[in-house]
Formats: C-alpha cells, sequence, structure tokens
C-alpha cells in the first residue's frame, strides 16, 4: 500500500499541471482533467458539474478517476437486489448512485474510471471505447482486446475488463466506463452477489460476466500507465497538447456549485429512494425452541419505504397489539435496518415484563431486519 501511494505521488508529480483558474477557458477543441479525490460521491459530482456546466458543443472532455471502494449502481436500479448491503456496511464499502443508466460496478483503486463528455450529436460510445483499445495496444500490442456489440470491451475473447453506461441530456452527454487493472476480485464478486430472497421488481437488472484485470495478463502494467496512455490516444486523435489537468472535486472556485452535488449524491433520498417501487414476498424460518417456524412476510415498497406490510403469524405468537403496533410502526418508515431496528426497540419498551414474549419478540425482528 505504501509503495502504490508512492507510486501514485511519482507519477502525479512528473503530470504536466495548468493553473487552475485559466484552464477551463484557455483550452480550445479538447481538455484532459483528472481528480486527485477518490471519493466516489465527489468524482460523480464533477460529471454533474461538467455536464451542466460546460458548454460540449465547443470543448471536449476525457476526465480521468480513481475510487478507493465503492458500489455504483445504475440510475434505474434496486441496490437489494443489485449487492450485498449487509457485507458493504460491514467492509466500510460506499455506496452510490449514479445519473446514468446500465449496470452495477465495483470500483476500487485498481478500476479505472473515464468518461468522455461531449455534445450530444457529437456524442459516440463505440469510438471512445475503440480509443481504448488503441491505446492498449499501442503500450502493449500482445494484448488481446477487442470492443463487443454490447459495448464491452473484453480480453481473451471472454473475459470483460470494461463495462459500459451513459447519460444523454438535451444537447449534452457523457459516456463513462470502467477499465479492470488490478481490482480486488474476491471483493468484488462478494459484493456483487445479492443475498436478499423474494424480491420483485422491474429495475435494470445488471448482466452478470467473468471479469478478469489486464495485470492478471500483463503484471507489470499498472493504473497509471494505462490512465496515461489513453490520455496520449485521446490528445492525438483530438489534436491537443497531451496535459493531464488535476482538479480537486471540493474546489468551489473552479466549480461553484460542486459541494451541493456532492451532498445530494449522499442522501439516503438519493442512494436508496431513487430505487423502483419493488416488493417482498418470503418466508422466514425461524429456529425457536425445539421447532422451526414458517412466518411469510409481504411488503410493498416505494421510494425506499415501507407501502404496505403483512407478517403471517403463527396464532397466539404475539399478542395482537403488539403485532398491529409493528405493522403499523413500519409502514411508511425506510426499508432500511438502521430505522427499523429504532422502532422495534422503541416498542420492546412498551411490551409486558415477560421474558417468553421478549424472546419471541427479538427472534421476529431480528428476522425483519435480515430482510433489509
Amino acid at each position: 500500500m505504501v509503495l502504490q501511494s508512492l507510486k501514485n505521488c511519482l507519477w502525479l508529480s512528473c503530470v504536466l499541471r495548468t493553473p487552475k483558474a485559466c484552464f477551463w477557458s484557455t483550452a480550445s477543441g479538447g481538455l484532459i482533467i483528472q481528480s486527485v479525490s477518490n471519493d466516489v460521491y465527489q468524482n460523480l459530482a464533477v460529471e454533474d458539474w461538467i455536464h451542466d456546466h460546460m458548454d460540449l458543443e465547443k470543448q471536449q472532455v476525457l476526465f480521468l478517476w480513481r475510487n478507493s471502494p465503492a458500489v455504483v449502481v445504475g440510475r434505474h436500479q434496486n441496490p437489494w437486489q443489485e449487492c450485498n448491503l449487509r457485507l458493504l456496511r460491514q467492509k466500510n464499502i460506499k455506496l452510490a448512485r449514479r445519473r446514468s443508466g446500465g449496470g452495477t460496478v465495483y470500483h476500487d483503486l485498481g478500476n479505472i474510471n473515464l468518461t468522455f463528455f461531449t455534445s450530444r450529436k457529437k456524442y459516440e460510445r463505440m469510438a471512445n471505447l475503440k480509443l481504448i483499445v488503441k491505446a492498449l495496444k499501442a503500450l502493449r500490442p500482445q494484448l488481446d482486446v477487442h470492443v463487443t456489440d454490447r459495448y464491452d470491451i473484453l480480453l481473451d475473447r471472454q473475459y470483460k475488463i470494461s463495462g459500459t453506461a451513459a447519460k444523454l441530456g438535451r444537447t449534452s452527454a457523457y459516456h463513462h466506463c470502467t477499465l479492470l487493472c488490478n481490482a480486488d476480485k474476491f471483493v468484488l464478486s462478494s459484493v456483487l452477489k445479492s443475498p436478499y430472497k423474494g424480491l420483485k421488481s422491474n429495475a435494470t437488472p445488471s448482466v452478470p460476466a467473468s471479469v478478469k484485470n489486464l495485470f492478471e495478463e500483463d503484471p507489470s502494467l499498472t493504473s497509471e500507465m494505462l490512465l496515461d496512455a489513453i490520455a496520449k490516444e485521446y490528445a492525438m486523435q483530438h489534436q491537443i497538447d497531451h496535459h493531464i489537468n488535476l482538479i480537486n472535486p471540493a474546489d468551489e472556485t473552479l466549480l461553484p456549485g460542486i459541494s451541493n452535488k456532492t451532498k445530494e449524491l449522499q442522501t439516503w433520498e438519493w442512494v436508496y429512494g431513487k430505487t423502483p417501487k419493488f416488493s417482498v414476498s418470503t418466508c422466514l424460518n425461524m429456529a425457536y425452541k425445539d421447532s422451526v417456524l414458517d412466518v411469510k412476510v409481504n411488503m410493498d415498497v416505494k421510494h425506499g419505504r415501507i407501502e404496505g406490510c403483512h407478517i403471517d403469524l403463527p396464532e397466539q405468537w404475539l399478542p395482537p397489539g403488539l403485532y398491529s403496533e409493528l405493522v403499523k410502526s413500519l409502514t411508511g418508515s425506510k426499508f432500511c435496518p438502521n430505522e427499523t431496528t429504532s422502532l422495534v426497540t422503541t416498542l420492546l419498551r412498551v411490551c409486558p415484563q415477560d421474558d417468553e414474549l421478549h424472546s419471541r419478540w427479538s427472534l421476529l425482528c431480528e428476522n425483519m431486519i435480515m430482510l433489509m
């Protein structure tokens, strides 16, 4: 890790820096920028800012960025369906929702992110992917890489090393893609495997694929080398100087209003609340004393909140009043373990002081929370 940090510092020290106050306006035709931040929310906010503020009719932009561990879902996806949220919380891996469509991806510092900004009329994702392939071949001619009709880049004709998503505005557009250099494949496969059962949703599903790191093919490759090769190819094709302009996504003098965009992308309402309506229909197999109880649960979730809830409990297992209070409290609350834990803890305080009842209540609530 220390060696990698040293490599990053040495590489950044070699990059030609352009004064931040002028490079937006002085560059003509094309511009290459790189974020000095590894925060997923800040970097996604930069995408929004460029799309909303720059005149992409006059200037095309290549944005290079990398993130600390994060899972990023597409605009119209269901995070409960796409990843293991409990594991993300355990590993302190961030969850983000981007504004483009497409599938879910895992980011870490071994994964490169590239965003190509153009006017809508000049938008052409195939050309962008071919540019990446050309840069890879220039760097390592022996690499067997090609672009598919699905706009993926495959290594050795079978392993996915790059996935694509896009946002098309009225006049502006961007196409962003990943490039696996040396990502943690064990974490990637673990967090992108949903454990949640009984979810029904019309949200856009991800398409599973076998993946491989370029580092596995050639251990001499580094993320810095790949970024530089792609920047050089972009500069050559757009006939601009090979200047990589470093930007700080927290710099309000350079990017006015960027902090508000970053904050919005971190809110529960955006990350979870934008999930398309879905339902949960499952059976909890609860081990209690010497038996196993089958408890059917049905919930409808809209904007990330429980809209309707029914729990089919064995007769007399809980007092009717307590059951009614549980359903009443859950309805309208966030489909979220923290909020549900708080609710059930509050309800437990008004329970009769009965050890048997408390034991049953705790078991039910633990299983309900596991659904989230």
